[in-house]
């Protein structure tokens, strides 16, 4: 009896460790399995927007041009101080809004860039055809697991060379849930 109690504590403890270890792919899955169902509140429920925009727009802003020593006065350079004046009326379009919607984060789990995605499968599919399209990847990667915080790496289908990472950061005991998106070096 002693020693079946113990069999029973070393797989209850391993099983929950496979959990622990295991939760940050499950919760990279179900937000790729939300935003493909455009299930709004599970979306929500995974991603803290805030930090994901914070991140993005320090990737997306273009580098600041250096400051002029002196800004155009209207007696010396009458052309670039009305330019000046008008600048800031004119607000760049913000480039993050495209990759903070289903469809964007749908195409960044998948390895693409928003827009840049073929369509995903939609309806009721034989199994068999399930199982294909799941061996035939590509397979997120896992370049960093720690107990608070988890990188997952996608790599676009048919460039390794191109690849999304994914943080997820742990809240609760197995609630992950995505903080930062680091694009691949030629769409920064």
């Amino acid at each position: 009896m002693r020693f079946d109690l113990f069999k029973i504590v070393v797989t209850a403890a391993l099983v929950f460790a496979l959990a622990f270890a295991s939760a940050p792919y499950f919760a990279f899955r179900a937000l790729r399995a939300a935003t493909a169902a455009e299930d709004v509140q599970a979306t929500a429920d995974l991603v803290d927007f805030p930090a994901v925009r914070k991140s993005l727009t320090g990737q997306l802003s273009p580098a600041q041009a250096p400051a002029s020593v002196e800004a155009p006065s209207i007696w010396k350079d009458p052309i670039g101080a009305l330019k000046r004046a008008i600048e800031p009326l004119a607000p760049p379009e913000p480039k993050v809004d495209r990759y903070l919607t289903l469809p964007g984060i749908s195409a960044l789990t998948r390895g693409y860039k928003p827009g840049a995605a073929p369509p995903a499968a939609r309806g009721e599919q034989p199994l068999d055809v399930q199982v294909k399209a799941a061996m035939k990847g590509p397979w997120p990667s896992v370049p960093y697991w720690g107990i608070d915080r988890t990188r997952i790496a996608v790599k676009r289908p048919g460039d390794e060379k191109t690849v999304t990472v994914f943080t997820f950061e742990r809240r609760a005991l197995f609630d992950w849930k995505l903080v930062h998106i680091q694009l691949p070096e030629g769409e920064r």
